[in-house]
């Protein structure tokens, strides 16, 4: 199939619109990172403290900054609010789209292009760690961007001033996730360098200057952050916490305090082929060439090998290392571009092999589609819950995984979530077998783009299911059951770290006191001397609960722990397994 640029940009910018602009206003901001993170940016655009990042009026040092400036940037020119806090990260799905787009041109033609950022745009990872305010996505574009960059130049393609801007992304990279910023794109680029015995040309990549234009962008902030927040406990400032404590001894499984969980090895490798579906249905084919092209010195093989370079870089890096699944997301547009690479050079030469992999793909989808209707079916005759959380069963054990939570799902929850099951299934069932036979009758472009639409449409289910969670996930509505009642001689307790309800502290847009919470990525900054005082303990609690109006947060299986702690308490709101209560009644 033959499309031009103006074509396939204008598809690839509407479907990834659609699917990250047309998301962000909905649902509410998740308690845990997604509400903390952005708490961290309104605090920065109503202080104007665009170096110290703050959660809460407590020193936030553990992480870089860029993802908070664009979004207070947001909140200070469209205001607060879902949207705007997802805008910065709906603006990057839609730039690594296109940017890999041009790269799988560049590396074939644009057919390939064209199939690499539609496996971007709707492939499940990309979409699944995009629902919570982390700056992966961000990362991503600016290292595939500095990949590009030097490539076009280290191929001659591109004038040698190029490298500069390879040095500058790189400096952008590491100014939105620290110093793996510029480990994956310097280790990618020096293996492929190797591999290409390129290793003599170093000296033509203006490594001096090019390091000189990297500090410029990259250690102004850094400079800034470490002078004005040299005053640690233990004389630890922010030199100690941000290089050795959140880069190092995290790597090393032995970062303080130890907040973390690691997946295990094999699915940690193993579940890239879902973070890339459904395009990764077509990687068999791709490794069976990778041989082949390791040995040859054609440009596009090497082209080629590039990718997996890229690819088993990253992952390999964490394989070492505490690890969650999306650290791996650089990696995510490598897999990409192999699997859409291969797809289209398959499809030229009608490979029978496509149709048994479409196949595949069909009969997964006919079983994932079967059993979300048997589900519905089994569940219809049930009354759907208001609160899906009093029908969810409760398995920490696998919160580890981003997907854990859906082991919490029972046949009761399915009354709730008919409506997005039934189109998942039915999307699943359809869109897939419909693409399968377009393989059979060998009408591949409409074949690959259907099964990228059916994707893209499972996506939106996925979308309508999660508002149903909003409830369980976050605690905006309970927010707004404390500002209904707040007043000037009010205090909002969270029982436990903040993260457990910063959709509380984000929403009511009021310092928050944390009862038994010094802990996790809070506890660090709060020993700095001018740390305000917002950690309380029990005796704490007694005497504000006798002496001022008190709102505590807690969850519902914690809130025996403080009970006996209270005198006479009302139950202000609950849903979602949290409760409000107060020494003042409704």
């Amino acid at each position: 199939m033959q499309i031009s640029k103006t074509k396939a940009l204008a598809l690839i910018t509407l479907l990834s619109a659609a699917i990250y602009l047309g998301t962000a206003s909905t649902p509410s901001l998740q308690d845990d990172a997604d509400a903390a993170h952005a708490e961290a940016a309104r605090e920065m655009a109503e202080t104007g403290d665009w170096i110290t990042l703050h959660i809460n009026g407590i020193r936030y040092l553990e992480k870089a900054p860029l993802m908070y400036w664009s979004v207070a940037a947001c909140y200070k020119l469209l205001g607060r609010n879902e949207f705007t806090t997802r805008l910065p990260l709906a603006i990057a799905a839609l730039g690594l789209a296109v940017t890999v787009f041009f790269f799988g041109s560049w590396i074939s033609d644009d057919l390939t292009g064209l199939y690499s950022a539609l496996a971007v745009t709707v492939g499940l990872g990309f979409y699944l760690f995009t629902r919570i305010l982390i700056p992966e996505i961000i990362l991503t574009l600016w290292i595939t961007l500095a990949l590009f960059a030097f490539l076009k130049a280290y191929h001659g393609e591109a004038p040698p001033q190029m490298y500069y801007v390879c040095y500058t992304l790189i400096a952008l990279a590491v100014l939105t996730k620290g110093l793996i910023g510029v480990v994956f794109p310097a280790g990618i680029l020096f293996c492929y360098v190797f591999y290409t015995g390129g290793l003599h040309r170093i000296k033509t990549m203006r490594l001096v200057s090019g390091a000189m234009l990297f500090l410029l962008v990259a250690a102004p902030w850094h400079i800034a952050a470490g002078l004005l927040n040299s005053n640690g406990p233990q004389g630890r400032g922010f030199f100690w916490f941000y290089f050795i404590n959140e880069h190092f001894l995290r790597y090393l499984g032995k970062r303080y305090p130890a907040d973390y969980d690691t997946v295990p090895i094999a699915l940690f490798w193993g579940l890239h082929l879902v973070w890339v579906f459904p395009f990764s249905t077509f990687l068999p084919l791709a490794i069976s060439k990778f041989k082949k092209a390791l040995l040859s010195t054609n440009p596009t093989d090497q082209k080629i090998v590039f990718l997996w370079l890229w690819t088993l870089f990253i992952i390999t890096f964490f394989s070492f290392s505490t690890r969650q699944e999306y650290y791996t997301f650089p990696a995510f547009p490598a897999i990409a571009l192999i699997c859409a690479t291969e797809l289209a050079s398959r499809e030229s030469s009608n490979d029978k092999r496509l149709t048994y992999l479409q196949g595949l793909l069909a009969a997964v989808g006919i079983i994932l589609g079967g059993i979300l209707l048997f589900l519905v079916i089994k569940s219809w005759h049930l009354p759907a819950a208001e609160d899906i959380s009093k029908v969810l069963t409760s398995n920490p054990e696998k919160y580890r995984l981003s997907l854990g939570h859906m082991f919490d799902l029972t046949v009761e929850a399915f009354a709730v979530l008919r409506r997005p099951a039934l189109g998942a299934a039915l999307c699943f069932i359809v869109g897939f077998s419909v693409a399968f036979l377009a393989r059979l009758k060998k009408l591949h472009a409409a074949s690959t783009i259907t099964m990228t639409l059916t994707t893209a449409i499972f996506l939106f289910c996925a979308h309508d299911a999660l508002t149903y969670f909003e409830p369980y996930l976050s605690s905006k509505k309970l927010a707004e059951e404390i500002k209904k009642r707040l007043d000037t001689n009010s205090v909002v307790i969270i029982h436990g770290e903040y993260q457990g309800g910063s959709s509380i502290g984000f929403y009511l847009k009021e310092k928050v006191l944390l009862l038994n919470g010094r802990m996790t990525g809070l506890e660090f900054g709060s020993y700095f001397a001018d740390a305000p005082k917002i950690f309380i303990d029990n005796q704490e609690l007694q005497r504000l609960w006798k002496a001022r109006r008190v709102f505590l947060f807690t969850y519902d299986d914690k809130f025996h722990l403080v009970e006996a702690h209270l005198e006479k308490y009302y139950l202000i709101a609950a849903i979602g397994e949290k409760s409000v209560y107060s020494n003042f009644p409704p």
